[in-house]
């Protein structure tokens, strides 16, 4: 799914603190924000491999979230929300399409690399794709309710997410054939870092 989504799904888990214990808000929020983008930073170094940790974030969720919930402050809160972010991108991506170029297509059978069992987990596509208009109405399901509950720099993250979700839908298919017309012109040692899926046209 795209990183929008990511997201904003990581600031809704923790989006009830902000109702429940505000004093803890703050923390909690940007721990989910950047624990649902983080996995994907590894977009242009081994995408939903490098950084995607299916079965490992899991379990240090867990003993992080034991940890929020016995010694309660603002680290520990953002440690528990950062790894629960994490994880849920990890599993979020695992039922979109598959790591290729046009995922509309179905060609690929790789959606996130499990390094426990050292293979694949294939894409399930409950969300078509990345990108889809499924994508935009999950990203809308969420934040269109972020936007009511939370306030300042946290509602405007919610409303740029919303606008970047909404330009990303509209350019996806074009940008996938736009794609291996411009990364062939990338200068070494760049070119080693373009995904090998954006040289074929």
């Amino acid at each position: 799914m795209m990183l929008p989504t990511h997201a904003l799904v990581g600031l809704a888990l923790a989006a009830p603190l902000a109702v429940y214990a505000p004093e803890l808000a703050p923390a909690a929020l940007l721990g989910g924000l950047l624990g649902g983008i983080f996995p994907d930073l590894d977009l242009y170094s081994g995408h939903r491999k490098t950084l995607h940790y299916p079965t490992l974030y899991p379990v240090a969720a867990l003993p992080a979230v034991l940890a929020a919930f016995v010694w309660t402050g603002p680290i520990s809160v953002a440690v528990a929300l950062f790894l629960l972010g994490a994880t849920l991108h990890c599993r979020m991506d695992v039922y979109g399409g598959g790591l290729e170029l046009r995922p509309w297509e179905g060609t690929s059978e790789r959606a996130v690399y499990d390094h426990t069992r050292k293979e694949w987990l294939p894409p399930r596509r409950a969300v078509a794709y990345d990108g889809s208009p499924g994508d935009l109405a999950l990203s809308a399901a969420v934040g269109v309710p972020l936007f009511v509950v939370l306030d300042g720099a946290f509602a405007w993250a919610v409303v740029a997410a919303l606008a970047v979700a909404a330009a990303y839908v509209t350019l996806r298919r074009r940008l996938a054939n736009l794609a291996p017309r411009v990364f062939r012109y990338v200068p070494e040692p760049f070119a080693a870092y373009v995904p090998e899926r954006y040289g074929t046209n």
